[in-house]
């Protein structure tokens, strides 16, 4: 755990957040007046799992129908129905 002033976190802000994200600190405590005010902690990685295709299969999509195709691009383009 590092401890820095207000002045030196403003000044060092690039370096303590690379510091984090590479792993050398775990947390670094910002004071004011000598006094702990705020923690810099790095965010914790979020689980994410296989996304692409999770809903193959469930939804149909429907043939495309000119009539409809036309409408919505009227109502797109302004055009009175």
């Amino acid at each position: 755990m590092t401890i820095v002033n207000m002045l030196e976190a403003k000044s060092n802000l690039s370096r303590l957040v690379e510091s984090l994200e590479s792993g050398a600190e775990q947390e670094i405590i910002i004071a004011r007046n000598g006094k702990p005010a705020a923690r810099l902690v790095p965010i914790g990685k979020v689980p994410t799992g296989p996304r692409i295709g999770v809903a193959k299969g469930k939804f149909v999509t429907p043939a495309p129908d000119p009539e409809l195709d036309a409408e919505i691009a009227a109502l797109f383009n302004g055009e009175p129905e």
